[in-house]
């Protein structure tokens, strides 16, 4: 009920009409069941211009801690807003995303909904792609469905006269669904959770036209990579060079 009444009221003829924002390649998406939806992430305002756009609800896993309340009367009404819209909690406090870690996620999707990644981890530092963590992977092959790629375009906030940010004719391009099917038994298998990864990856490139950089966007954010080193690492498209896996055993020939 609140999803409905937060985008309907709020988000939507916000960013519709306020934004003047503009949705290309919706009906690549499924009408019902599981899905996918990766995107490459520019701006804050990725998370609400995408699901403002979208005929169907999208849930997006949030940090499990924010989902705690602690911290003061601001924690908490977050931890409200993230219930009542329903989105779900991703607990990465043993570090690399494991499967029981994706349990509330992967019941979004055996329940026919649809969940929205940003493969890189955190906004890119300069616009441009950087490479994506296999989460995305993990996710798809334990749950057999499709990921969809999605580009967004002139999401970043501009402050306006009145001092208020405000996002200028943000743009999503949506692409057509992928299907590793044939990979399912290769959910725990880290060469191909990291070939899946840059398929999806290379997906979103094609639409977003964004230079690649084969580092994650965390390490030049942190400092532990410098501008220099980034530029050393561009590569045509995720995945360079890399063939594809074996089909498992009983796999699609």
């Amino acid at each position: 009920m609140w999803y409905g009444l937060f985008k309907n009221l709020l988000f939507w003829p916000v960013v519709r009409f306020g934004f003047r924002a503009r949705i290309e390649g919706e009906e690549h998406i499924p009408r019902t069941g599981g899905a996918i939806l990766a995107s490459n992430h520019l701006a804050a305002g990725d998370t609400f211009v995408l699901p403002a756009m979208l005929h169907r609800p999208l849930t997006f896993p949030a940090k499990a801690e924010l989902f705690a309340g602690r911290g003061g009367i601001g924690a908490k009404i977050v931890a409200w807003f993230l219930k009542a819209v329903g989105q779900v909690p991703l607990d990465r406090s043993g570090g690399r995303v494991s499967l029981d870690g994706l349990g509330p996620v992967l019941k979004v999707l055996s329940d026919g909904g649809m969940v929205g990644i940003y493969p890189e981890g955190t906004r890119s530092p300069d616009g441009r792609l950087y490479k994506g963590r296999t989460g995305v992977a993990r996710l798809a092959l334990a749950a057999g469905v499709p990921v969809i790629p999605v580009a967004m375009f002139d999401t970043a906030a501009v402050r306006t006269r009145t001092g208020i940010p405000w996002i200028r004719r943000p743009r999503i391009v949506i692409g057509e669904p992928l299907d590793f099917s044939a990979y399912a038994e290769l959910h725990d298998d880290r060469n191909g959770l990291r070939w899946v990864t840059d398929e999806v990856m290379a997906a979103i490139q094609d639409l977003s036209g964004q230079t690649y950089v084969d580092a994650y966007g965390t390490s030049l954010k942190s400092g532990s990579l410098s501008a220099e080193e980034a530029d050393a690492r561009v590569l045509p498209r995720p995945g360079y060079g890399t063939p594809a896996p074996e089909l498992p055993s009983g796999g699609l020939s």
